[in-house]
């Protein structure tokens, strides 16, 4: 067997072009663009590359992006203050607050500021107690995005033993919630699981967001599994792969995603698509 590709690529630049087609159909009508602001604290070189890419893919389909830079040393209540004029600024629909942030700064405090309506990353605890329950209104991008990765396999995921490596609050806990929406069986692998591989090799479904370059072999891979790899790793010799090892793991799988032109891509679509919504929802 010889795992079919699922193009995140391609079916993130359908999903963009729609956006943009209803964008295009608002302006015509006297209507505004939907507007995201983007914040980035530091010089994080990897966080500026993600917040110059969410900002190109909001100017391709017509949308409004602003950033606003503080520096490595900016305090915590001038972050704050910027959120809460965000906030208030009716024009805003979309706040991202772009992770890591410097250590001095309260993760949770900068994300709870953010009004639930305008938390397109979905990370505020009202987006993330709604998906909770079942009722999810702004979902965090990558596991949604992982979503629509499943949907376009056309698999029935119900009853499916899943197991997702890493229990972030941005990839695994939510991406565990999302699958428990659909009837799957979930197990969330982290750092201090024994025997990860054991866990794998009974997954129908795979996930993994460890971060951890080639961790997921494939002896470890259930014959017809579905592989989606979430982790970028970039090796000593600039080489970019992903948690899952790619060559041996397709040999076993079903369907895999690659790295890149996997998940990242769709992290940006849906990320498009709440600012969409969120504006919609006014």
């Amino acid at each position: 067997m010889i795992a079919q590709i699922i193009d995140g690529k391609a079916l993130a630049a359908k999903i963009r072009n729609n956006i943009a087609v209803q964008i295009k159909e608002r302006m015509q009508q006297g209507l505004r663009a939907p507007q995201l602001a983007a914040i980035l604290v530091g010089e994080n070189s990897a966080s500026k590359i993600y917040v110059r890419n969410k900002c190109k893919a909001c100017a391709e389909t017509g949308m409004i992006s602003k950033r606003y830079n503080f520096a490595e040393n900016t305090d915590e209540t001038a972050l704050l203050r910027l959120i809460d004029e965000l906030n208030a600024d009716d024009a805003v629909d979309g706040i991202l607050v772009q992770l890591p942030l410097p250590l001095h700064i309260s993760v949770n405090h900068v994300l709870e500021r953010i009004n639930p309506k305008k938390d397109v990353d979905g990370f505020h605890p009202y987006n993330v107690g709604r998906l909770a329950i079942g009722a999810p209104t702004l979902r965090p991008c990558t596991p949604k995005g992982i979503m629509v990765l499943l949907e376009s396999t056309k698999i029935n995921l119900q009853g499916l033993d899943a197991v997702i490596i890493g229990a972030s609050n941005i990839v695994g806990k939510p991406m565990a919630l999302e699958l428990l929406m659909k009837n799957c069986t979930v197990s969330v692998c982290h750092i201090y699981t024994k025997n990860i591989a054991s866990y794998v090799k009974q997954a129908d479904l795979v996930i993994t967001a460890a971060g951890v370059p080639n961790l997921v072999k494939g002896e470890w891979i259930k014959e017809g599994a579905i592989v989606i790899d979430v982790g970028i790793n970039r090796l000593a010799d600039g080489k970019i792969v992903g948690d899952v090892e790619f060559n041996s793991v397709k040999e076993k799988a079903s369907w895999i995603t690659p790295v890149p032109g996997g998940v990242g891509p769709m992290t940006v679509a849906m990320l498009l698509e709440n600012t969409l919504k969120a504006m919609n929802s006014e």
